[in-house]
């Protein structure tokens, strides 16, 4: 079975690479040739490599940026979902793709299910509930999968520009109002290798029903529950630098950001785990594995 994966380099797809091998060929397509904001050169990548699984992790993900860069975002995070949904349907590929809790606009009390009525703030969300509508309208055989605070090893996020500024300042002023649940990436990657195999295996067994689901860790924490947990876990740790004594909670509006966040990012996923019979982590115990990650790497 062969299986193309866009963004390869990307903080999901690098874990991605891993966790789908055991389940075949994987081209992890450099960007050159599969570009999503060049749609023919994309369409004639899809096409060569004829795949049985397209899993597109490749996004425009700079959500401030996507504010003046509205049309390169929508090209990227709307049109292009929409050509390799085309693509697959042509080849009777199955294609698999991420989403967003920036769908949503952050309003609601509890945790988003995923039939509620999205509502992004930004531009960011709107791009990326256009791509999700892109591929439902499609015909293909989908799975969509929203996910949330995402962070990882590698890359640039919030678990990494924590560790370099704790190592740096003494106070650290991180946002307490806006609630969700951070999310490994390698937890992500190793989530859709389950997903693939029972949805294969539900395919050729002809009971296979596309779906919309969300993945992010159990639990939930602000930006500052999130900052404090990794300050703590790293001045546990022999090798990490801890200069900062006091994390400070502040509101939304003392930090202005171009892109509007929604205040409540909560996804719920117990649809995903009654489908595919999973249980997910609770957050803080992933950034513990994720961090022992870290630390090891150093060491080695």
């Amino acid at each position: 079975m062969k299986i193309l994966l866009t963004g390869g380099n990307g903080q999901v797809g690098w874990e991605l690479v891993r966790a789908l091998l055991p389940l075949g060929e994987i081209i992890a397509a450099k960007r050159s040739q599969t570009d999503l904001a060049d749609l023919d050169g994309l369409r004639r990548s899809v096409q060569k490599y004829s795949a049985d699984v397209i899993v597109n992790a490749a996004a425009y993900t700079a959500v401030d940026k996507a504010e003046t860069e509205q049309d390169l975002a929508f090209l990227i995070n709307a049109e292009a979902p929409g050509v390799l949904a085309e693509e697959a349907k042509k080849s009777g590929a199955l294609l698999i793709h991420y989403s967003t809790d920036y769908v949503f606009d952050g309003t609601k009390i509890s945790a988003y299910m995923e039939d509620d009525v999205p509502n992004p703030v930004n531009i960011y969300g709107q791009s990326k509930l256009a791509g999700e509508q892109a591929i439902q309208a499609s015909g293909v055989d989908y799975v969509i999968l929203r996910t949330s605070w995402v962070y990882a090893a590698r890359g640039h996020n919030f678990l990494k520009s924590i560790l370099r500024l704790a190592a740096e300042r003494e106070q650290l002023n991180i946002i307490a109002d806006q609630l969700g649940s951070p999310t490994w990436a390698r937890l992500i990657a190793e989530t859709t290798a389950h997903i693939l195999r029972q949805s294969l295996l539900e395919r050729r067994e002809g009971g296979f029903n596309s779906g919309l689901y969300h993945l992010t860790s159990a639990g939930e924490t602000s930006w500052h529950g999130f900052a404090r947990m990794i300050v703590d876990v790293a001045k546990q740790q022999q090798n990490q630098t801890v200069k900062s004594r006091i994390i400070n909670p502040i509101p939304t509006t003392d930090y202005p950001l171009p892109a509007k966040r929604p205040a409540n990012s909560r996804l719920a996923t117990g649809r995903l785990e009654q489908h595919f019979g999973l249980k997910m982590p609770a957050w803080d115990d992933a950034l513990k594995l994720c961090m022992a990650d870290i630390a090891d790497s150093v060491h080695h």
